[in-house]
């Protein structure tokens, strides 16, 4: 039943590392989207300046987030002031702060799941150099190996889970933008999904070797203390 529970922490403990390190990747990191939108000459694309564009993309990400409360955001582009989301753009980017909340609820579940298996672990008397860590290892390696294969079955064609995601996640085709009228698309070209997706894999996978590492320290001490 230990190892049971403990694999469930686990699980659930993978979930929020993938879940923490996308917000990680957009909120967290300094400099991220000016970075990007200069390697892909996107204040060209939508005549904007650097500043003017990072403001646009502080309102988006706030919205995201549900910090704000529409995505009517007025700037300028080519010298003119204007509004920069159409009503098509803000009825996609409505269901994809649907998605982000949705996650970030989905974590705070995983979250509440870890620490009743906390608790049931601390009420069964756990043994917190050898079981624990083993189930937690054999569980995070399996969702480990999971998710290694899925990013490598991605990236041999990223276009075409680009797409496919869409489908999945999506009831409508909002998010088939027209680059001649939706800036959106403009800011955001699929390179920087691109990168974006491979960062947050970076981060997700660094996170969980690191937490795999610990584990089979915690093992070995144990064993040598001969316990």
């Amino acid at each position: 039943m230990q190892y049971t529970i403990g694999i469930v922490f686990s699980f659930c403990l993978m979930i929020v590392l993938l879940f923490t390190s996308v917000e990680a990747a957009v909120y967290w990191t300094p400099g991220y989207f000016e970075k990007e939108y200069a390697k892909y000459n996107v204040t060209e694309a939508v005549s904007m300046t650097m500043d003017d564009l990072l403001n646009v993309t502080d309102q988006m990400m706030a919205y995201l987030k549900g910090n704000r409360g529409d995505l009517h955001v007025e700037t300028t582009m080519g010298g003119i002031h204007r509004e920069f989301f159409s009503a098509r753009e803000i009825a996609h980017m409505k269901d994809v702060q649907g998605l982000f909340l949705g996650a970030m609820s989905i974590r705070r579940g995983c979250l509440m799941v870890m620490a009743l298996c906390l608790i049931i672990l601390m009420l069964l008397k756990t043994n917190w150099g050898s079981t624990f860590p083993k189930s937690v290892l054999a569980g995070s390696g399996l969702f480990f190996v999971g998710s290694a294969v899925i990013a490598g079955i991605i990236s041999t064609d990223f276009t075409r889970y680009f797409i496919l995601f869409h489908h999945l996640f999506f009831t409508n085709d909002f998010w088939m933008l027209d680059p001649a009228t939706d800036m959106l698309i403009n800011i955001v070209p699929e390179g920087f999904f691109r990168d974006t997706v491979f960062y947050i894999g970076f981060l997700y996978f660094s996170s969980v070797a690191v937490l795999l590492i610990l584990c089979v320290i915690l093992m070995r001490k144990w064993r040598k203390n001969g316990k």
